[in-house]
C-alpha cells in the first residue's frame, strides 16, 4: 500500500539508530568512499556470463505483482541473469538496510526510502553506487523529469539533496497526492469534476448545502494529505523545491504554508469535514470514504485500496495552479538503489534502467498501479480512477511539476506538521505559528548539517 506518510514515519523513527550506525562503519564521515563509482560500464549484458543478483524490496499486493513481473521478463530478455528477491517488512528493511549493504551476502539492489532519513544516510556512508556513469549510459537525465531526478540526488560532500550526483533511480510509476471524488454522488448532486481550487470550494459548499460531507477527514493521528496537496496547488513550485532541498533562504512563507494551512482550517470552520473529524483516525477516513462517506477527498494514489468495480465509480482529479500548470507531491514509490559491494554493478544497472521502461509502466498499469515518465501506456476505460491518475502523472512530467513531500525537509517535519495541525484544528495555533513552527524545524535541521 501506497501510504508513503506510514513509511516516512518508521524510517523517521529509526534514523538516529540509522546514522550512528553509518558513522561506525565509515570513520571521518565516509568521505573515502562516497563518490565510489565504476571506472567504465558496459550495457552488454547478455555478454556478462552467468550472472545472479539478490533483490530486496518490500512490496506486496499489486507492487509485489509487479516487481515479480520485471523481474520475470528481465530474465527472459537476458536468459544469463537470475534476481534472487527478498521481501521484507517497510520498517523491518528501513532498520536493517544499512546492516545488509555491509554484508559481502547482502542484497545486490534494495529499495531504500527518500530524503535524510534513509537514501541520504545510505550515501554517506558510502554503502550505495554513485550512479553517475549509468546516468550517462542510459540517458537517465533525458528521460526522467528534473524534479523527479532531484529526489535521487546528493551533492557528494552531502551537505545537500535535491542536487549533485544520483544515488538511486525512480521507476516507471508514481504516488501522488491528489484529489479523489465519488462519481455517483456528483451525479446526484449535477457537478462535474472540478477543475480549479475555485471549482472545487463551490461544489463542496454544494455538496454541504445538500446535506452531503464535502470532505471525508480524520485528524487524530495527524493525517496531512489534505494540507500537502493543497500547498502544491498555490505554491511556487521551484521555491517549494528549494525549500526542502535545503535552501535556508527560502522560508516556509514563501511556500504557500500560511495559506494552506489557512484554507484548511477555514474549510473545517464551515463544516466541510465531518462533524467528529478530530476523533477519526486514517484507516477509519479511507473505510468511510470507499464505503460512500464524503464527496472528496485528498489522498495519496492507491490509498484507497479500490478493487475493479470499485475503481468505476471513484475519479481523481489533479488540480492545477492558477496559470493552469500542473504541480502535485509525487515520487516514485520507492528509492532504488545498488549496493558497493555488488560484483555485477552493470547488471544491477541494466535492471534499474528496465524498471524505468515503458514496458514496466504498461505492467503497472494491468496491475492497477499508477504509470510515470509520460510512457503510451493503455489504461483500461473501466477503471475512472486509474484514468484520472495516469493522465495527471502525464501532465506532472509533461509539466515537470514534480515536488517532494514536504516532511523530507527534515528528520521530524512529519510530526511537527501533524501535531501542530490538531492544534490550528483545535484553535490552540494560528496558521502563522503553525508556519514559524515548520521554519524552526527545518532551520535547526540545516543547522545541525553544517
Amino acid at each position: 500500500m501506497n501510504v508513503l506518510r506510514a513509511r516516512v514515519a518508521t524510517t523517521a523513527a529509526v534514523a538516529a539508530g540509522l546514522a550512528l550506525t553509518m558513522a561506525a562503519c565509515a570513520p571521518g564521515g565516509g568521505s573515502s568512499k562516497t563518490t565510489d563509482e565504476p571506472s567504465s560500464v558496459s550495457t552488454d549484458i547478455a555478454s556478462a556470463g552467468d550472472v545472479t543478483l539478490k533483490l530486496t524490496d518490500f512490496w506486496g499486493s499489486a507492487e509485489g505483482k509487479w516487481i515479480e513481473q520485471a523481474i520475470a521478463d528481465f530474465e527472459k530478455k537476458y536468459p544469463n541473469v537470475t534476481i534472487k528477491r527478498t521481501t521484507e517488512d517497510w520498517g523491518q528493511l528501513n532498520s536493517t538496510l544499512n546492516l545488509q549493504l555491509q554484508d559481502d551476502d547482502g542484497p545486490d539492489i534494495a529499495t531504500a526510502n527518500n530524503g535524510w532519513q534513509s537514501l541520504g544516510t545510505l550515501a554517506k556512508g558510502g554503502l550505495v553506487l554513485n550512479l553517475d556513469p549509468y546516468v550517462k549510459a542510459y540517458g537517465w537525465d533525458k528521460t526522467v523529469p528534473t524534479t523527479i531526478a532531484r529526489q535521487n540526488q546528493f551533492t557528494t560532500d552531502f551537505k545537500t539533496m535535491g542536487s549533485g550526483s544520483w544515488f538511486s533511480t525512480p521507476m516507471a510509476r508514481t504516488s501522488l497526492i491528489g484529489l479523489y471524488y465519488n462519481a455517483d454522488k456528483l451525479k446526484k448532486l449535477g457537478i462535474d469534476p472540478p477543475k480549479t481550487l475555485d471549482e472545487l470550494e463551490s461544489d463542496a459548499a454544494k455538496a454541504k448545502a445538500a446535506g452531503e460531507i464535502p470532505f471525508e477527514y480524520g485528524s487524530l493521528d495527524g493525517s496531512t494529505s489534505v494540507l500537502l496537496g493543497l500547498q502544491a496547488v498555490m505554491a511556487n513550485k521551484d521555491k517549494l523545491n528549494d525549500y526542502i532541498y535545503d535552501d535556508p533562504s527560502v522560508k516556509a512563507t514563501d511556500v504557500a504554508m500560511t495559506d494552506a494551512v489557512t484554507t484548511v482550517k477555514k474549510w473545517a470552520d464551515a463544516g466541510w469535514f465531518p462533524k467528529d473529524f478530530a476523533g477519526i483516525d486514517y484507516q477509519t477516513a479511507v473505510a468511510n470514504f470507499v464505503g460512500g462517506q464524503g464527496v472528496f477527498r485528498w489522498e495519496y494514489t492507491g490509498s484507497l485500496g479500490l478493487d475493479a468495480k470499485q475503481q468505476g465509480h471513484f475519479g481523481y482529479v489533479q488540480l492545477p495552479q492558477a496559470d493552469g500548470k500542473t504541480v502535485g507531491v509525487g515520487a516514485a514509490p520507492g528509492a532504488m538503489v545498488v549496493s558497493s559491494k555488488s560484483k555485477h554493478p552493470d547488471v544491477a544497472a541494466a535492471f534499474l534502467d528496465y524498471l524505468m521502461s515503458p514496458a514496466a509502466g504498461q505492467a503497472a498499469v494491468d496491475l492497477g498501479l499508477v504509470p510515470a515518465l509520460s510512457h503510451d501506456v493503455t489504461v483500461p476505460a473501466s477503471s475512472l480512477s486509474l484514468t484520472g491518475e495516469s493522465a495527471a502523472a502525464k501532465a506532472l512530467d509533461s509539466d515537470d511539476g514534480y515536488v517532494p513531500y514536504f516532511d523530507w525537509s527534515s528528520p521530524t517535519m512529519l510530526d511537527t506538521l501533524g501535531q501542530n495541525l490538531q492544534l490550528v484544528f483545535a484553535g490552540k495555533m494560528t496558521p502563522d505559528k503553525f508556519t514559524s513552527a515548520v521554519d524552526a524545524d527545518r532551520d535547526a535541521f540545516l543547522s545541525g548539517q553544517s
